[in-house]
């Protein structure tokens, strides 16, 4: 019992930390936000709080119909990427014949710029819904697909031996030793896909659509609406920084045993 309550104590003080360090960067960025604005004197860089006051006519404007579509396009394009990456990733670390084959086809594919095929994607799909997540799943899926490959290949080989002398079959080393293993590796990789997914979304979404983030902030710049276009551009942001919440979150929950030490 003792033990119990130190954990949770311990668990507290962590969760206080991340907090209070979320807070001072928060504070810290406003507060330059604030100087550099009251400095250049621009209309194209308002206070913050004019910014955040522009909320209800945002919510006026349909922001919550933008941003649930491009939450909907951010997510569809990570769970086909993770779940790509986990099925052809596994192999590649674990059979080095797999490896052979298929390293030379990803190591062209890696360097080419994704955004660069956009016209292609478009003749081939058209401007809808099916191009721009195909767009993010090409961006996010090479880095998804190179971290669960590595993370495989440093599993060490004593763990799956102990498995085998209990007479393991494969599906046992994958639940209990392999994705347990990866999983550290495959949610740091998460963050930065998450953070690319949104950098590509803003230009996938200003072609051939009517909803999305992207498309709002293009649209308010166009318009020399400049407070609107910030209170956008803020959004996604918070957007963001809650996602790697999540992963945060999860990697806590999930990967309890790495937080032990």
């Amino acid at each position: 019992m003792p033990e119990a309550a130190r954990d949770s104590g311990s668990a507290r003080q962590s969760a206080g930390r991340y907090l209070w360090c979320a807070a001072e960067g928060l504070l810290v960025f406003h507060a330059l936000w604030y100087v550099l604005s009251l400095a250049l004197g621009l209309a194209a860089l308002p206070l913050p709080h004019e910014v955040y006051l522009a909320f209800p006519d945002a919510l006026e404007q349909g922001i919550g119909r933008h941003l649930s579509a491009s939450l909907g396009r951010v997510a569809a394009g990570v769970a086909i990427s993770l779940s790509l990456a986990l099925l052809l990733g596994i192999p590649l670390g674990y059979k080095r014949s797999v490896s052979h084959a298929l390293s030379p086809l990803v190591y062209l594919c890696y360097p080419v710029p994704k955004l660069a095929l956009l016209p292609i994607i478009m003749i081939l799909l058209g401007i809808g819904e099916a191009a721009k997540i195909s767009v993010l799943v090409m961006i996010i899926f090479f880095p998804l697909l190179l971290s669960v490959r590595d993370a495989v290949r440093a599993v060490p080989e004593e763990d799956c031996a102990v498995l085998v002398s209990l007479n393991g079959r494969f599906r046992d080393k994958l639940r209990h030793i392999i994705l347990p293993a990866c999983l550290p590796a495959i949610l740091s990789s998460l963050r930065v896909s998450v953070g690319i997914a949104f950098s590509a979304l803003f230009i996938t979404e200003t072609f051939g659509t009517d909803t999305g983030l992207g498309l709002y902030v293009n649209d308010c710049w166009m318009r020399l609406d400049y407070v609107r276009m910030y209170f956008g551009i803020a959004l996604l942001a918070f957007v963001g920084v809650g996602l790697f919440v999540l992963i945060d979150v999860g990697e806590r929950v999930f990967c309890r045993w790495q937080n032990t030490a």
